[in-house]
């Protein structure tokens, strides 16, 4: 059975991975548009433009995965109905755009770096394509779902999940064990030290890629002018439980409400116990953002 290959060891390659990204998880939480995401700070022009080089990002990555969905190198990692995120996109863009969405929008210069790499692996590297598929999906379904709830309150969109279907992941009822077993699969792949090693190095280079389409939308979003329901629109509404505050990510994502404490926290922010949980719910949503790319 597969579970029994959840234990990891130092020479697993989930295990290699994680620890040879840290360095890039802290680089890519510090990028303005994911600290200003976090904050709320999201405008809508900006998260539709978002959107948009994910669409492109996404089309490319399953064009590829399905490319190679019988090479033994990836196949073991080939999950298309649990994960694949074009179709959810391509909801969120008619949404935003309308029906003649494909005429509105194109590829932007660091998303087209983004998407060539990921078709040359796809095509001469297809072991290397287990980095980019780790790297975007593992983080869709961990700091992925903070965005998800951020997004929705910080632009007010519909309760019904329109503009936010890319975080739906409809057929994965338990995110956790769903990484648990994909982690697993990833272990047993039949790959030798070095190419281990090369799969570790195009994860960060998938990680510099995405830290350079959110440098792009940082210098866009600065050149856009404040639209009234953005600029910094409160996470927290000053309702329900602060241990349902999205801030805590991946160890709540599901379980939280729709909203948490806010102007109770600040009237006792004196506290120090307080601002240690505080402290620590942003800490969380800072290292699971990310994880979680674009």
């Amino acid at each position: 059975k597969e579970v029994s290959l959840f234990a990891c060891s130092p020479t697993d390659l989930s295990e290699l991975l994680k620890e040879g990204t840290k360095e890039s998880h802290d680089r890519a939480e510090n990028t303005q548009f994911v600290k200003d995401f976090l904050k709320g700070r999201i405008k809508k022009e900006l998260f539709k433009l978002a959107t948009v080089a994910l669409y492109f990002t996404y089309s490319a990555l399953e064009e590829e995965m399905d490319r190679n969905k019988d090479n033994p190198v990836f196949a073991p990692l080939y999950f298309p109905l649990e994960l694949h995120r074009r179709e959810a996109l391509v909801k969120d863009l008619k949404y935003f755009y309308g029906e003649d969405w494909k005429e509105k929008i194109q590829c932007s210069e660091a998303t087209q770096h983004y998407v060539d790499r990921i078709h040359h692996v796809g095509q001469h590297e297809p072991e290397l394509l287990v980095a980019h598929a780790y790297t975007r999906y593992m983080g869709d379904l961990s700091g992925g779902q903070v965005l998800k709830k951020v997004a929705q309150r910080a632009l007010k969109l519909p309760t019904t999940e329109e503009g936010i279907q890319f975080y739906m992941f409809d057929n994965i009822s338990n995110a956790q064990q769903f990484k648990q077993l994909y982690r697993a699969r990833m272990n047993a792949l039949d790959l030798d030290k070095n190419t281990k090693e090369r799969i570790v190095e195009e994860a960060n280079r998938a990680f510099r890629f995405n830290m350079q389409v959110f440098d792009e939308l940082d210098k866009i979003g600065r050149s856009l002018t404040e639209e009234a329901q953005d600029g910094g629109f409160p996470v927290h509404d000053g309702k329900g439980d602060l241990r349902k505050c999205p801030y805590y990510a991946d160890k709540l994502a599901g379980k939280a409400g729709p909203s948490c404490p806010y102007h109770a926290a600040i009237a006792l922010a004196k506290q120090p116990l307080v601002q240690l949980i505080l402290a620590a719910c942003v800490a969380v949503a800072a290292g699971a953002a990310a994880w979680y790319i674009m």
